[in-house]
């Protein structure tokens, strides 16, 4: 089974156009096409971006739909606690998500950050976009 660590903003940006090039993401988790591979960092960052006023209002967010993708994340995904540290992004903040992949054992980390995208891979995991990783499956 494939195991990925799919950002935030790749979640935010399939739940919010789920008939856009990155749906596909949330339909092949409901699927089991795949395992995510979460922190609880990560799942934090989620719920809060998807809680914010400005995200709700403009793309019509509602909070049933947040619910789904958190218990789906929940249903389909190992959530793993991260204890290794590793100080390798240009953004400090992105540290958790290769820290995250790594606790899981994952394959890929599932991006659109060119912070993260930039380091191609990082000890056995690939960091791809979703177009790469969709190909993959």
């Amino acid at each position: 089974m494939i195991k990925a660590v799919v950002d935030t903003n790749i979640l935010i940006r399939a739940l919010i156009k789920p008939q856009g090039s990155v749906g596909p993401i949330i339909t092949r988790l409901r699927h089991g096409g795949y395992t995510l591979v979460y922190s609880s960092v990560l799942l934090d960052e989620l719920m809060t971006k998807l809680s914010l006023p400005r995200i709700r209002v403009k793309y019509q967010v509602e909070l049933e739909e947040i619910e789904a993708l958190v218990a789906l994340i929940i249903l389909r995904g190992q959530h793993v606690l991260p204890t290794r540290r590793v100080k390798v992004c240009r953004d400090p903040d992105d540290n958790v998500v290769i820290e995250t992949a790594l606790a899981g054992e994952a394959g890929y980390i599932v991006t659109g950050d060119d912070d993260l995208l930039v380091l191609k891979r990082y000890e056995s995991v690939r960091i791809v976009t979703p177009r790469v990783f969709l190909s993959v499956l």
